[in-house]
């Protein structure tokens, strides 16, 4: 299983989801609080495992209803995903991917991991 890891940064508190091989398969925006964090994980939790897919790398798109992943492509050409609550907020982005099959497993990788995983808090202050 994987874990969730909410760190402190510069700027705020982030998480990182990583799967069980200790890829970073998720990663949150700065939040301003721990507990603002924690609520945008528990969202993460909730939302991901039956968010449906909507690409967005061709010329056809199916929109789909919030909560939803969106897979699309970058500025440099790579495939991303993000997640977006039932508001339509962004929760959390990936990594880039080179193809749109590694991307759909990332997401995957996250639907598997993100319902129950541990969570290591790792907020010392940066300095």
């Amino acid at each position: 299983m994987g874990k969730f890891v909410i760190r402190a940064v510069p700027t705020g508190v982030r998480f990182d989801l990583y799967a069980q091989n200790g890829q970073t398969v998720l990663s949150s925006e700065t939040y301003l609080t721990a507990a603002a964090c924690r609520k945008g994980l528990e969202s993460v939790r909730k939302n991901a495992p039956s968010a449906p897919i909507e690409d967005r790398t061709g010329e056809w798109i199916s929109p789909q209803r919030n909560p939803k992943f969106e897979v699309y492509t970058d500025k440099s050409g790579a495939f991303r995903f993000r997640l977006k609550a039932k508001n339509g907020q962004i929760i959390a982005v990936s990594e880039p991917y080179a193809t749109k099959g590694s991307c759909l497993g990332g997401i995957d990788s996250v639907k598997e991991n993100a319902a129950g995983p541990q969570i290591e808090e790792a907020l010392v202050k940066m300095l």
